[in-house]
């Protein structure tokens, strides 16, 4: 039996990427705006229910809840072709519609406040799915929304669902631009928090990454928020195809997040993805092989996050798993994986399997692509620590100051004392550290050790 996943939009950003995402699964699916199943998609082999429920008229609503505080983004939803595609109890927007003013303080605030209400649609989605697997939360980890009411819904999501699976895309704030929201470091840290206690497996989605490749491989002088979005878009959808169109394995995302993610902490992903979809405009794509594009995938360039150069070249990949989409041969397959070794190509930790995974999946007979074979790299790396570096860096600049914090203090989370925000960066650091000491041989002891107790020292 297909295992459904509720999808939870959070936030601008998250209601963003989500829409573009719903959009893409209606091509795919061959779906209408309004949800009607199109003629000549009556055949298909696909597994619809995973995402999808149908209502009683035989049309298509996606199993998802959109939650924002501020009624900007999901009004324009709203007012698009695919308004009638969502199910509209399961839409809500705070009554006063301030927003929370891009600090997580009130987001947090405001989330507990609306617990109720809030849960009681995520509730009423979870009985209405006979056997589901879990959540997929859509946010941005830099705002208000998205960052503080995410946090508070993670908390809550892992109290009250504790076998359920809660895997996010999160979406990190582009360090290349001055940011607007000058709180932005206070928010990352304190959302970074609950995405490592939370959450089981994070897919990091860098804005610096995102609109590098935007301007590098698809010639976008200033890339705009629709055409990011379209990019994230694709990374989602292509890492859920072996959900949506089930082969002998990752047929669930048990299976397909588990061979990533060796011990708890270590949960936080990156994708890459080749051939990108304008580059057959520039013709700088002539041939896909299976070989070239896992050797692609390997290239730092086609990354989705920005992780700064490795001077002391200790960094390693912990997994990889590549979903591979078009007209493959499994020989070719074996024969592209043992080049790779051969050249080595790609650097294991010391104190694991130096495997890459390859999942072949179908794609999408109703949406027509120009390469004959196309790739998606879900890979755990220990480089991804230095986002979370950079995170800690930005805070502690500001909180040394004592920067900007009245707007926090407000709210009854920090009213009393700050202790909350250095928390959480303990908690982050620890984080930087385990990946740090993933790289060494004697992780595995490390870890034990520190799972029984004990200090858990750097080596």
């Amino acid at each position: 039996m297909p295992r459904g996943i509720i999808t939870l939009q959070l936030g601008q950003c998250g209601n963003q990427i989500g829409f573009e995402f719903w959009k893409r699964l209606c091509l795919e699916h061959g779906i209408s705006p309004s949800g009607m199943l199109r003629e000549f998609a009556s055949d298909g082999i696909d597994r619809k229910d995973v995402f999808f429920y149908q209502a009683d008229d035989d049309h298509y609503i996606p199993r998802a809840v959109l939650l924002d505080l501020e009624p900007r983004v999901i009004h324009s939803i709203m007012a698009s072709p695919y308004a009638k595609l969502y199910n509209p109890e399961n839409i809500y927007l705070s009554k006063d519609g301030g927003g929370a003013g891009n600090n997580w303080a009130s987001g947090f605030s405001q989330g507990e406040k609306l617990h109720e209400e809030v849960f009681d649609i995520i509730d009423r989605e979870a009985d209405g799915s006979d056997s589901l697997e879990g959540f997929v939360l859509c946010h941005s980890i830099a705002g208000g929304t998205g960052s503080g009411m995410g946090s508070y819904i993670m908390e809550r999501l892992s109290d009250h669902f504790p076998k359920k699976l809660i895997q996010t895309y999160s979406v990190f704030p582009n360090q290349d631009e001055i940011s607007d929201v000058v709180v932005q470091p206070y928010n990352s840290l304190l959302t970074l928090r609950r995405l490592t206690s939370c959450a089981d497996c994070v897919v990091v989605l860098d804005n610096t990454a995102l609109n590098r490749i935007a301007t590098d491989w698809l010639h976008l002088d200033n890339p705009s928020f629709a055409q990011i979005n379209t990019l994230v878009s694709t990374i989602m959808s292509v890492s859920t195809t072996t959900l949506r169109y089930p082969s002998y394995m990752n047929n669930n995302l048990i299976e397909l997040i588990a061979p990533l993610i060796p011990t708890s902490q270590l949960h936080f992903l990156m994708t890459g993805y080749t051939p990108l979809a304008t580059e057959s405009d520039t013709q700088s794509v002539q041939k896909t092989t299976v070989l070239d594009v896992m050797r692609r995938l390997l290239q730092p360039k086609n990354m989705m996050v920005s992780t700064g150069p490795d001077k002391t070249n200790h960094h390693r990949y912990i997994s990889i798993l590549n979903i591979i989409q078009g007209e493959v041969n499994p020989s070719q397959v074996h024969q592209s994986i043992q080049r790779i070794r051969e050249r080595k190509l790609a650097q294991f930790i010391p104190w694991g399997p130096a495997s890459i995974q390859v999942a072949l999946s179908r794609s999408s007979p109703y949406v027509q692509s120009s390469h004959r074979v196309t790739g998606l790299m879900l890979a755990n790396h220990t480089s991804i620590c230095s986002l979370f570096e950079r995170a800690l860096g930005q805070y502690d600049k500001l909180r040394k100051r004592g920067a900007f914090l009245d707007q926090f203090k407000r709210e009854d989370k920090f009213k009393d004392d700050l202790s909350e925000m250095d928390e959480a960066r303990d908690v982050v650091d620890a984080l930087v550290q385990e990946y740090e000491v993933a790289t060494k041989e004697n992780y595995l002891s490390w870890h034990a050790n520190r799972a029984n107790g004990g200090a858990g020292t750097n080596p």
